[in-house]
């Protein structure tokens, strides 16, 4: 059990390392088709990568201590079982179990091979269930079943070719037993689906919500910061092409940080009608209700963000002098690194703070920064 549980709580920090580069993308997708982030879709969305990626770990995880597989095996060593329903025939040698004596079938769950089988048979039974909620519908059993096994065969020959050559044998046995078991659970799984989808909103649900939404202009906060955060991807990834040919950091990095911050929270919007590239992609821009100048306001914004990308510097900067203990100010060093750390500290959680309730507020509340600006996010354009 412990290398179930150790493999499910790697496949726990993958997801999380893994969400930015699979979820984010999903979840601009998503809001684009449906002009809102659901958080039904968003919370089944992110189980079935935490889901997806756990049933991975329990099949490839642990590796071998080598990549010399081979070397750790006798020469007569099997790595495959093509007899079907060899795994019956496992729980029952030496379980002591009379098929016609039903008194003695409970020795069957004290056999190692029947606990395997078991696993496996549920393995694939939540994949079944997410096909359930991805082809809609009873009728597609047999495309549900047709895809299950495939991703079995998948895992299977992953095993069986020491994941395509990385180790030089395979330290996993191929198991027709396992395709069987793992597809006849996810064939379950679906038909048993409409018991879990029934406590989520339907498409139709979600298709009537979105479309209500778009009638009344609404544009919920997390879209609002899903675009901020596009945003800040951007010039980040700008900045890593431009260090990586320049070389410089540092103060470099700064400034070159706050030159894109003007271009793409002042110099777009100004030239997009108060849109950033974030907001193009998430499909709404801002506007001022007062009539006033969008082009104003959009630099007020980018005011506000440069203002706090610059009080963020000064304090990881402040709280990075290093001086010899031998300095006179080797204690009034101790003391403002000590100061810099609790403000940054105490700045990151009122920005959080700030962050969450505007989430919870469902738009009742805006960002610092579009108070500032006194801007309003809008479909319309």
């Amino acid at each position: 059990m412990s290398t179930y549980t150790e493999s499910i709580f790697i496949a726990f920090f993958i997801t999380i390392i893994l969400s930015f580069v699979l979820f984010i993308p999903w979840l601009i997708y998503t809001y684009r088709k449906y002009g809102y982030l659901s958080m039904s879709k968003t919370i089944i969305m992110l189980s079935f990568i935490f889901y997806f990626l756990s049933a991975l770990c329990l099949v490839l995880l642990p590796f071998p201590s080598t990549r010399d597989t081979c070397s750790l095996q006798p020469a007569d060593t099997i790595h495959s079982n093509l007899r079907l329903f060899q795994f019956v025939e496992d729980i029952l040698k030496d379980s002591g179990v009379v098929v016609t004596n039903p008194s003695t079938w409970l020795a069957i769950t004290k056999q190692q091979a029947f606990y395997q089988a078991f696993f496996n048979f549920l393995l694939l039974m939540p994949f079944g269930v997410y096909l359930r909620y991805f082809l809609k519908e009873r009728r597609y059993w047999k495309r549900a079943f047709i895809i299950s096994f495939l991703l079995t065969l998948f895992y299977e020959i992953t095993q069986r070719t020491g994941i395509y050559g990385i180790f030089n044998c395979a330290y996993r046995l191929f198991d027709v037993d396992d395709l069987l078991l793992n597809s006849v659970g996810a064939l379950l799984g679906f038909f048993l689906a409409p018991i879990v989808w029934a406590l989520f909103p339907s498409h139709e649900e979600v298709e009537a919500k979105a479309a209500e939404m778009e009638k009344r202009d609404i544009v919920k906060p997390i879209s609002i910061l899903l675009a901020l955060v596009i945003d800040l991807c951007i010039a980040q990834m700008i900045w890593l092409i431009i260090g990586a040919l320049t070389g410089y950091n540092g103060t470099f990095e700064f400034l070159v940080k706050i030159t894109l911050y003007m271009l793409l929270f002042g110099v777009m919007p100004s030239m997009l009608d108060g849109a950033t590239l974030g907001m193009k992609v998430m499909r709404f821009t801002m506007v001022n209700k007062n009539g006033k100048s969008i082009v104003r306001q959009s630099w007020r914004r980018c005011v506000a963000i440069i203002a706090t990308a610059c009080l963020f510097e000064a304090i990881t900067t402040i709280g990075g002098i290093q001086l010899n203990i031998d300095s006179p100010f080797y204690v009034l060093q101790i003391i403002i690194s000590l100061f810099a750390a609790t403000a940054g500290f105490i700045l990151t959680m009122i920005i959080a703070i700030h962050v969450l309730r505007v989430i919870v507020s469902g738009g009742k509340r805006r960002l610092y920064i579009d108070q500032y600006a006194d801007l309003m996010a809008t479909r319309k354009t």
